[in-house]
């Protein structure tokens, strides 16, 4: 029987069509320094990385194996109007050495697994403790009262540690699963509501290291990202004294230490400390400006601004709070260079007005949030601000140094 000219064709263009998905698939391998498992930055990660190269060799060997196997099969036996070649099942010395080989792979590779996830579960020669929250959509850290840190900070967004020491992260969610990662520095750990997750970290030199939420939680779990920010240890106590000093003047002092757009703005912004907590701020009385998310958030809590112009990103580091440039120069610096540069915050010239605007004037529009059916938000929500109002806002924030 003559196969039709149709087949002829598809068969002719089987190879082509080959070789061009597998290039399509391999460029989704393209290297990435900033979220790679392959370029580790401190000693858990380079553990996870020693771990894995042998079962990646192996398994690479034996896919090669196998599909040549598979297509000399293919091409040696391929339909001639021959008679069907003998069969192989019921073979037991081909049997019995399949499981053999397999058992002894896979022993191979247990003992080492079995040792490496005994020694990153190890916690107990960590120094610094930082609590890890997460929720729809960003990270919360807070540093409890320790050794080096006499008051707790909240932050959130990029979390700060000391280079060259363990550095234990307390994972917890306040509502959906999330699951933090941070490639260049150790593997992933769930945050799962209701249970603490113990996590090290440890980071070689200073720097950034991005990290991305890796279980979908909503609708902006793409947009759930994270940053670890590595300083030396005289950078690190610098940045624990500017993090447990109060921000923000009071109400008194106002008109004399700020100008009239920023004191503007600090009036402005009693809306926004419904749900930001900003240290320091008072209200006519004199007395402390709590936050109450959970009064008008579902999550119940929103980011601590007290220092917002400390960092270089924002609405859970989504969005930089740097201008492309000063960004570029803060990442690209040396590590002798990068914890001065770092501290500096966010200096009038290097803001990224534009995007800030932007958020301020519609936030949904930038980071979607899940609608609430309780009435209470999910996310930021849109203000409606003038564009006076946002002016006054931003010259009030860049105040929280």
């Amino acid at each position: 029987m003559t196969r039709p000219a149709s087949a002829h064709r598809l068969r002719r263009l089987g190879t082509p069509l080959a070789i061009v998905a597998g290039t399509v698939l391999m460029a989704g391998c393209a290297k990435n320094e900033t979220q790679s498992i392959f370029t580790p930055k401190g000693d858990n990660a380079r553990k996870i990385n020693d771990l894995q190269r042998f079962p990646m060799v192996a398994a690479c060997v034996v896919g090669v194996v196998v599909f040549a196997l598979l297509g000399f099969a293919v091409y040696k036996f391929k339909d001639r109007g021959q008679p069907i070649p003998g069969q192989g099942h019921g073979n037991s010395m081909i049997e019995i050495g399949t499981v053999v080989v397999s058992a002894v792979l896979l022993g191979v590779i247990a003992v080492p697994t079995t040792q490496t996830i005994f020694k990153l579960a190890k916690t107990n020669d960590c120094k610094t403790v930082v609590n890890v929250t997460g929720q729809r959509w960003w990270w919360e850290y807070s540093y409890p009262v320790q050794a080096g840190i006499p008051k707790p900070i909240v932050t959130s967004g990029e979390l700060v540690i000391p280079t060259g020491q363990c550095v234990l992260l307390r994972v917890m969610s306040r509502d959906v699963i999330h699951s933090y990662w941070i490639p260049a520095l150790n593997g992933k750990k769930d945050a799962v509501p209701g249970r603490v997750q113990p996590l090290r970290l440890e980071a070689d030199h200073p720097g950034i290291y991005d990290g991305q939420c890796t279980e979908f939680c909503g609708l902006s779990h793409a947009n759930m990202k994270m940053e670890a920010v590595a300083l030396d240890a005289a950078d690190f106590a610098t940045w624990v004294t500017k993090q447990t000093t109060d921000a923000a003047p009071t109400a008194a002092k106002v008109d004399t230490s700020m100008d009239k757009a920023a004191a503007d703005g600090f009036t402005t912004f009693s809306q926004c400390s419904r749900c930001h907590q900003v240290s320091g701020r008072v209200d006519a009385d004199g007395n402390p400006v709590i936050a109450r998310a959970d009064q008008n958030l579902v999550p119940g809590a929103a980011p601590n601004l007290t220092h917002l112009m400390s960092r270089s990103t924002f609405a859970g580091a989504t969005f930089d709070l740097l201008t492309p440039d000063c960004r570029a120069n803060l990442r690209t610096a040396s590590p002798e260079a990068f914890g001065a540069l770092y501290l500096k915050g966010v200096t009038p010239e290097c803001l990224n007005r534009d995007t800030l605007e932007a958020w301020l004037r519609d936030p949904v529009a930038l980071k979607p949030m899940m609608p609430a059916a309780t009435g209470l938000g999910q996310g930021m929500p849109n203000l409606k601000l003038s564009e006076n109002a946002i002016d006054q806002l931003i010259a009030y924030l860049e105040t929280l140094k």
